[in-house]
């Protein structure tokens, strides 16, 4: 098997570990396998392709210590014809949240969803995809 150097916060790293040894994984190295496969397996649904879907993505960041703020502007223009709608609110002592609304193709909602995610700064980002054609529900 290849080798990967991946460069990560520290305390990023104590929780894989810790996740590893509750979850009863052989190390972090078999965490991070599995997160990647099921990372890369959320944009391979083939029921989703071809089809217009609602997309909802809730992203966290502290304001006071990364410029995600203006990265998540910069991104709301770009995407603007995918971007229906967006949300800002300020939530805890130093946190602020970021609610975008979309409606587009599986491949447009993923390549926005991996930028958000890619942007640093961000603490959380979560996102669901629904088809709007509500008569063709996914099997």
């Amino acid at each position: 098997m290849t080798v990967a150097s991946v460069s990560m916060p520290e305390e990023l790293l104590d929780r894989i570990d810790e996740f590893a040894d509750e979850h009863g994984y052989t190390g972090r190295s078999e965490v991070l396998r599995e997160a990647a496969r099921n990372l890369m397996g959320e944009f391979e649904d083939k029921q989703l392709e071809d089809r217009d879907l609602l997309g909802i993505v809730t992203v966290l960041f502290d304001y006071e210590t990364s410029n995600a703020e203006e990265r998540m502007m910069q991104l709301r223009h770009e995407y603007d014809m995918l971007v229906v709608s967006n949300f800002h609110s300020h939530v805890g002592d130093h946190q602020c949240m970021e609610l975008f609304i979309l409606e587009g193709g599986l491949d447009d909602i993923s390549t926005f969803v991996g930028k958000i995610r890619a942007t640093q700064g961000t603490t959380t980002v979560d996102y669901s995809v629904t088809p709007m054609d509500a008569s063709e529900p996914i099997a």
